[in-house]
């Protein structure tokens, strides 16, 4: 096991927080560092040669998935992920986090219309 793996598993056994997008995802597969948890990623048959991947019935076809300290999500989730990363470590309040998460992914004016102008 590699230096960065044995990093990466301690994280996870000592319930130490860790988020995994796109390739990083990809990576936890083939270092079997997804056993025991639910995950996702771009998508489970890139992993069909990996050996250490055990837990198939673990991964769910969705945008995110937080299971307890690790956060997953596939490449097209960059604003899915942020958000559910920024509440694993309890960065802001729940509904802060949506509310700043919603000003990128809507924009300013939409945002606007929906909470009032953030800058008043």
């Amino acid at each position: 096991m590699s230096q960065e793996s044995a990093y990466i598993q301690d994280r996870l056994k000592n319930n130490k927080f860790v988020g995994a997008i796109c390739g990083a995802v990809d990576y936890l597969a083939k270092n079997g560092l997804l056993t025991n948890f639910k995950h996702t990623g771009n998508a489970q048959y890139l992993w069909k040669d990996f050996d250490q991947y055990q837990n198939k019935s673990e991964f769910l076809e969705e945008q995110t998935v937080r299971d307890n300290n690790l956060v997953t999500a596939n490449g097209t989730a960059p604003l899915e992920f942020t958000k559910q990363v920024l509440k694993m470590i309890m960065f802001k309040n729940s509904e802060q986090i949506d509310k700043d998460i919603y000003l990128y992914e809507f924009g300013f004016y939409q945002y606007c219309k929906e909470y009032g102008n953030p800058f008043y």
